[in-house]
Formats: C-alpha cells, structure tokens, sequence
C-alpha cells in the first residue's frame, strides 16, 4: 500500500487552469512506478487521463486532454502532477491518482494504489 494524497482541485471557469498535485511520504521508491490520473465525470465511468513511467520516459494522454494537460513527477519528491490548462466543462470529474509498479504495467496488470481523489468543476 503506497498511500497517496491529491490536491489542488477546486472550481475554474471554462478556459481556466488547475494543477493537481499527488504526494506520497518520503522512503518510496517512486522511480519505479508508473503514476497515472484517472477521472470520472457525473453519469460517467472511469477513465485514464494520463500515465508516466517511472523513469518519467513513457507518457500518454487520453486524447480528450492530449494538448491540453501536462503530467509530470518529482520523485525526490514523491510527488506527480497534472497541469490542466484550457478547462472544459467536460472536464469535470472527481480526479484520482493512481500508483502502480512499472513492472506490473509491463505484465498487462492493473490496479496499484489510489488517492482518495479530488473535485475539478469546470463552469461558468
């Protein structure tokens, strides 16, 4: 269990900015695990927004943010980010992070460990 904390959420209006935060303590080895924010939206189910690898070399976006968000990782600071830019109604959702080891994303295995997750509203 890797527990893991988002912040930064809140309400923007359509074209604004946000940027979520995911922290875990200090004395995990971050570098190998791939970090990922899910989101799921009213009425919707949960879908994959991001994903890096440990290493920070393997990126992917959801093509609905692709252009749009930013994920990165601190790992001296445990931490992962996603800057959200030109917000979309659409992109209201509660946001989750998510921990999994690189090697278990290799093997074709999902789960890993959650963040209790975060609001992001999108409206004018």
């Amino acid at each position: 269990q890797l527990p893991l904390v988002e912040s930064g959420g809140g309400l923007v209006q359509p074209g604004g900015s946000l940027r979520l935060s995911c922290a875990a303590g200090s004395g995990f080895t971050w570098n190998v695990f791939t970090m990922r924010w899910y989101r799921q939206g009213p009425g919707k189910e949960r879908e994959l927004v991001a994903s890096i690898s440990g290493s920070g070399t393997q990126i992917n976006y959801a093509e609905s943010v692709r252009g749009r968000f930013t994920i990165s990782r601190d790992n001296a600071k445990t931490t992962m980010y996603l800057q959200m830019t030109d917000l979309k109604p659409e992109d209201t959702a509660v946001y989750y992070c998510n921990a999994i080891p690189d090697i278990r994303v290799k093997l074709g295995m999902d789960g890993g460990s959650w963040g209790q997750g975060i609001q992001v509203t999108v409206s004018s």
